[in-house]
């Protein structure tokens, strides 16, 4: 009968110790599972963060080339543009030495006279300098004369009733235009001509509806 109980007791410890082994072990496998996902959670951060930086250096480098590209530009415009300011405000030397010749051109005092002869000559000379350094730094006068209007280059200030030309075509030159290269330096003010108008006729069309409203 003791050696019965003794075998029980004995088997009892056994099982005991059995669960216990088996408990162990299950903390062990829990814990090398933490260890894992831990391990896991740390190399997905890891890989987020290099991400993230190659994303802020790709995006450095580009906002550099960008900033790169822009300073080419600006530098290329101020060389290619740099006396355009100058240049425009140059133009009134032109514009004076043109009115200077018309108003002694049409002074009566003057006419006909060796002094206006010569004064016209030395303003011709000052003129062609002028446009020659002008030309030298790309600065050229548009041509307006006979040709069509062209909105991007000239600007009409009148219309002068001309049979003999299109309708559009300039016939007359206020104040010449000029470029800088391939931009407007100031446009052409120019008059355009248009179909004479027959004032019988139109007066006539005039009556005409006067009296259909009537």
């Amino acid at each position: 009968m003791e050696k019965e109980q003794n075998q029980d007791k004995k088997a009892q410890i056994s099982e005991v110790e059995k669960n216990n082994e088996i408990e162990e072990i299950s903390k062990k496998e829990n814990s090398t599972h933490e260890v894992k996902d831990d391990e896991q959670k740390s190399v997905q951060s890891s890989e987020e963060k290099i991400l993230q930086l190659e994303d802020k250096v790709s995006r450095t480098f580009a906002e550099m080339e960008n900033q790169r590209r822009r300073f080419e530009k600006e530098k290329e415009e101020a060389f290619e543009y740099g006396g355009f300011i100058l240049a425009k405000e140059a133009l009134s030397l032109i514009d004076n030495l043109e009115r200077s010749k018309e108003i002694l051109s049409n002074d009566e005092s003057l006419k006909n006279s060796e002094v206006l002869k010569k004064t016209l000559e030395h303003f011709d000379i000052i003129n062609k300098d002028l446009i020659s350094i002008f030309s030298k730094n790309n600065i050229k006068p548009i041509e307006s004369l006979n040709k069509k209007l062209d909105p991007n280059l000239h600007q009409a200030m009148m219309e002068i009733e001309d049979d003999s030309k299109e309708p559009g075509t300039i016939v007359q030159e206020i104040q010449k235009g000029f470029m800088i290269k391939d931009r407007l330096l100031r446009p052409s003010l120019v008059g355009v001509s248009k179909k004479y108008e027959n004032k019988d006729e139109k007066n006539e069309e005039n009556k005409d509806n006067s009296d259909n409203k009537k």
